[in-house]
């Protein structure tokens, strides 16, 4: 069996790509950076990749707000594309800007091609940008994190708008009801963290990543592609033994996706 290729999609202003293709390689796939111009020349299929990754970063500079020039070219231009590789059941994956330019496509959190966008990524209750380490307990049901079904794990965060919020307290339930909240905020013994700064954002239910309906799109906030070795973690010469989560985590998606 050949290896799982990955695009990694590349844009101005996006600047994890490099890490993210390093993660994923180092996760036993086939990553390859590709700037969204070759996909809307058409030199470029998206349907010859097992998985599509949006990267973090600030695409095009966060104008209009953060993620939204993006999330209209894959709306407008590459919407066929992109959303019969999400109806394929192949995983979509959006790291913090990528998670906000899934939400802004409305391929999360309910997969609607019409837009019907119902949940958004909004500015930090801090008002600051919130660059550190947090814990996370994985409640989600998807297939990407069988490998870490239950467990708190340790990731940065690095945003400035990050505070998910539902428009609805309907649709707040109905992602609890399905497990389609992927990962909340913990304290340390994996509680949800409700208050900061063990939650860095003020999200609603602690919210820090979630799926859609079938479990194969994951938007998160956290930075798993800035953990992939031990010394990564500030802890890491008293941490002897311990997992590298970031790693761990891309090593699920690629099982699944094989």
């Amino acid at each position: 069996m050949g290896k799982v290729k990955v695009l990694i999609l590349r844009t101005a202003g996006a600047n994890c790509d490099w890490e993210t293709e390093h993660g994923f390689a180092l996760a036993g796939a086939a990553p390859e950076r590709v700037h969204i111009s070759r996909l809307l020349n058409g030199s470029v299929s998206l349907s010859d990749y097992g998985i599509l990754v949006i990267p973090g970063g600030f695409s095009y500079g966060d104008d209009l707000s953060a993620g939204k020039v993006l999330a209209n070219e894959l709306r407008f231009k590459l919407q066929e594309q992109v959303f019969s590789f999400a109806e394929s059941g192949r995983p979509i994956i959006g790291i913090c800007n990528g998670f906000q330019v899934l939400v802004k496509t409305g391929l999360l959190p309910f997969s609607q091609r019409e837009n019907a966008v119902c949940t958004t990524l909004t500015f930090n209750d801090s008002g600051c940008f919130e660059d550190r380490w947090i814990y996370l307990r994985c409640t989600g049901k998807s297939p990407l994190l069988s490998g870490l079904s239950g467990e708190t794990i340790t990731l940065p965060v690095a945003h400035g708008e990050g505070k998910f919020l539902t428009e609805k307290k309907e649709d707040l339930k109905t992602l609890k009801k399905n497990g389609q909240v992927a990962f909340q905020y913990a304290g340390p013994d994996g509680s949800a963290a409700l208050d900061y700064p063990e939650n860095p954002n003020g999200s609603v239910e602690a919210i820090a990543a979630v799926t859609n309906e079938k479990g194969n799109i994951l938007g998160m906030m956290p930075h798993p592609e800035r953990f992939l070795y031990p010394y990564c973690h500030p802890a890491w010469t008293r941490q002897e033994g311990k997992s590298v989560d970031g790693l761990r985590l891309l090593k699920s998606i690629v099982r699944y996706a094989q």
